[in-house]
């Protein structure tokens, strides 16, 4: 394996692992197995469990980051944009009953090492700073503070219901629990 594919197979791997078991979970010994290399192998792209988690925070921030450019690029009504965007949640739940990156992480919060909160923090901020973005043109009249407290709220609401959902073992939860939003216009 060449070096870059070897660092994505790892970052993949434990990506997978985070999201169905979470950061606690996550292993160099049992992460090697599953790469099929020696644990000193992923000491050397990644010399602590830290430095790895902080970069799959990075990596899916900056992941999501680019999808929801180019949702905002696409243009075109504000509730199908919102429906993509939602869409990704719910592509978690579907791979295996996953969750977002971001919601297993932050329920591990006070057990990850500083580096990877912040990572973890930017990922909540860039949904925040995008769902402005979306409702801002769709709410003039609402000034920053109010449309930002808003859009935690939507994000925090979908994080809540995928955490549900996923509790339940039943992506109808999060399927239902998304339209009970949309029909007492809490989202769009």
């Amino acid at each position: 394996m060449a070096t870059n594919d070897t660092r994505e197979t790892i970052l993949a791997a434990a990506q997978a692992t985070v999201q169905a078991r979470g950061y606690n979970a996550l292993s160099f010994r049992e992460l090697a197995k599953d790469v099929g290399i020696k644990s000193a192998s992923i000491h050397y792209y990644f010399p602590t469990k830290g430095d790895l988690g902080a970069e799959l925070a990075r990596r899916y921030t900056d992941n999501a980051v680019g999808y929801f450019e180019q949702l905002i690029a696409k243009g075109g009504p504000i509730d199908e944009t919102f429906a993509r965007y939602v869409a990704v949640f719910r592509a978690a739940l579907q791979n295996d009953n996953r969750m977002c990156l971001y919601g297993v992480m932050a329920a591990e919060y006070g057990d990850l090492p500083e580096t990877v909160r912040t990572e973890v923090d930017a990922f909540s901020e860039a949904n925040v700073r995008w769902l402005v973005r979306l409702l801002g043109p769709r709410h003039p009249e609402l000034d920053t503070a109010v449309l930002r407290d808003r859009a935690l709220a939507i994000f925090a609401a979908i994080e809540g219901a995928q955490l549900v959902a996923r509790g339940r073992g039943d992506i109808a939860v999060f399927d239902q629990t998304m339209a009970a939003y949309r029909a007492a216009s809490l989202t769009p």
